[in-house]
């Protein structure tokens, strides 16, 4: 088998034809809604069945190609809302698309277990499309990532965006190429052994070009608000289906590994993740398939072994990092800055900072117990589109951090045993910043831009209007030019330093550590100096691994001895040893199982 659809409820499904003559099913839930008809390009409209519980079907004497939208009153002809590809953007007319026109390649394609994951995530417009992403595959793969992870593809409007404002979640923009491109970018990835994840948005749709409220406002629950407006009602079983379906239709259609599930804590029936979870592992049960959680809550209940999700974004592990490199303190920093080392230690050693204590940001507990879990349940990282787009200016830790003690913190990274991630261009030190971008409509796009100033208000050095007004627009092209990372970059100095210690460390964790992840678990890990922290794990095999880190600038009193897998500055490991840890270093030890079985 080398061609893959997946059944939707929703939506345009091509049927086999009958004789010469093509064959579309066509189905909508617009429960506010008598009547709805299918109006398909040089066909005369046709009136779709009513089914019952706001359903409406119709099956149409056309095929791969035609242009449609349902016209729900009068006045209003929508795109499907599960289309599979848009004929222009987001209000244009969708398109038939058969599924089963690419041939696979790599059909066999099983994936990769959780513990190799080293992830890479990126924006694929800002790579060229999903051609450039292509042609940048034999880079990713001599680095040593194992998957890189897309930001959302989703229809969104205009020709720029990070995703997060899309509208017709089954549809890739066409601004970053075709659906046969998509799947060509996944199967030459799976071709080097690559896996790739997609980054999904079930909490919202965007602020232009989402019609469900029009036809269908049951979708939403108007006593929930979240910050797009009404909450998605999942209580409902066709807006269960739309978002499960769409789900299996990524992993299923094309060939992604893994999914990450962006901002989740918006979304207000949690138990419906799991409900999601557990009907793609029974759908999907012969390919390694991993699910990551966005989740402010911390929701541990969630995440392997005992839970349906590999992993959660430990969003606490890098806002206390952040601190510890640049000193930065304000908006949701407040909760990490003081006592850094102390609380880095807890999340090496139990992965969440925040199990259910107070969080002074949020003004309310936030969290579940953790120290439970493996380290592989949570991706750890020091950048990522966030942390990094959500600055004002946009700028990556390269132009923030002390050179000395990021490759330190990157060392921690990449050897400790939590799911580490890189963001594009981090590997070499890109100087490109990433800024909040988008291509808003003349209406919409001035409240964007008025809308994005007005965030950083709060901070002092935005306290002056006039500094507020020198933010980046988010709607100009350049803003979105500006944050195209140029990988010629990396081949010079001090570039190129940056991409060999990449490239080294990564190396040392797929030789040495991902072998030995299934059953590691955290033996603890203790502050040793301000800025430093001393880890130890025990091993799936028996091994010891103990990390040292120091991102201050003064040594720290810290003693381990142990083989040396790795050390930030000749000599440090023999210092270590002798109970000093350098400044901006840090210090791997690997041992083997003892002998005689003791801990």
């Amino acid at each position: 088998m080398s061609r893959f659809a997946q059944e939707t409820r929703w939506g345009a499904t091509l049927l086999e034809a009958a004789g010469d003559i093509p064959r579309t099913r066509f189905r909508l839930w617009a429960p506010d809604e008598p009547q709805v008809m299918l109006e398909v390009e040089q066909h005369a409209p046709q009136e779709m069945n009513a089914l019952g519980d706001g359903w409406h079907e119709v099956v149409a004497p056309v095929g791969a190609g035609a242009q449609y939208r349902f016209r729900v009153s009068p006045d209003l002809a929508v795109p499907d809302p599960a289309s599979r590809l848009q004929a222009g953007d987001v209000h244009d007319p969708s398109v038939v698309v058969d599924p089963r026109a690419y041939r696979w390649q790599q059909a066999g394609w099983q994936g990769r277990p959780w513990h190799e994951v080293v992830l890479y995530e990126l924006h694929a417009g800002a790579m060229g499309g999903f051609a450039g992403v292509q042609a940048a595959l034999p880079r990713l793969k001599e680095l040593g990532v194992t998957a890189i992870e897309l930001m959302p593809i989703n229809d969104f409007p205009g020709r720029r965006n990070w995703g997060y404002d899309g509208v017709l979640p089954y549809a890739p923009d066409t601004a970053l190429g075709t659906p046969e491109a998509l799947k060509a970018l996944v199967d030459a990835a799976h071709g080097l052994g690559l896996m790739v994840f997609l980054d999904v948005v079930y909490n919202h749709f965007g602020p232009d070009g989402a019609y469900l409220h029009a036809y269908a406002r049951p979708f939403f629950d108007e006593g929930i608000h979240t910050p797009w407006g009404a909450a998605i009602d999942f209580r409902k079983e066709p807006v269960r289906s739309f978002f499960e379906d769409n789900a299996l239709f990524w992993l299923n259609e094309y060939r992604f590994d893994g999914l990450r599930f962006d901002a989740v804590h918006a979304i207000a029936e949690t138990d419906w993740l799991d409900v999601l979870a557990a009907r793609i592992r029974h759908e999907i049960p012969d390919r390694h398939v991993h699910l990551v959680l966005e989740n402010e809550r911390n929701g541990a209940h969630h995440l392997a072994p005992s839970g349906q999700f590999d992993a959660q974004w430990n969003d606490d592990g890098h806002n206390i990092l952040h601190p510890l490199l640049t000193g930065e303190h304000e908006g949701y920093y407040e909760d990490f800055c003081e006592s850094g080392a102390e609380k880095l230690a807890k999340v090496l050693s139990e992965g969440f900072l925040f199990q259910g204590q107070r969080s002074e940001h949020l003004g309310a507990p936030r969290g579940e117990p953790s120290a439970h879990l493996p380290p592989t349940a949570f991706v750890l990282f020091l950048q990522n589109h966030d942390q990094v787009g959500n600055r004002a200016f946009g700028e990556r830790l390269a132009a923030l951090a002390d050179p000395a003690s990021l490759a330190a913190a990157t060392a921690l990274l990449l050897l400790a045993p939590q799911i580490p991630m890189l963001f594009m261009g981090e590997e070499w030190g890109a100087s490109a910043p990433f800024l909040f971008f988008t291509d808003h409509n003349a209406e919409l796009a001035p409240l964007v831009t008025a809308g994005r100033r007005k965030e950083f208000q709060k901070f002092a050095a935005f306290q002056d209007p006039a500094k507020r007004e020198r933010i980046p627009d988010p709607n100009a092209e350049g803003t979105f030019l500006d944050s195209v990372p140029d990988p010629a970059e990396a081949q010079r100095p001090p570039h190129d330093a940056v991409l060999a210690l990449h490239k080294r460390l990564i190396a040392l964790r797929l030789q040495h550590i991902v072998p030995r992840l299934p059953g590691a678990s955290a033996i603890g890990a203790e502050p040793v100096g301000e800025k430093a922290v001393l880890a130890r794990w025990r091993l799936g095999d028996g091994s010891l691994l103990t990390i040292a880190t120091n991102l201050g600038e003064a040594p720290a009193a810290c003693a381990a001895k142990g083989q040396p897998l790795f050390e930030g500055m000749a000599g440090a490991a023999a210092a270590l040893g002798t109970g000093t840890l350098p400044p901006r270093c840090t210090v791997a030890l690997l041992d083997p199982p003892r002998q005689d079985g003791g801990a």
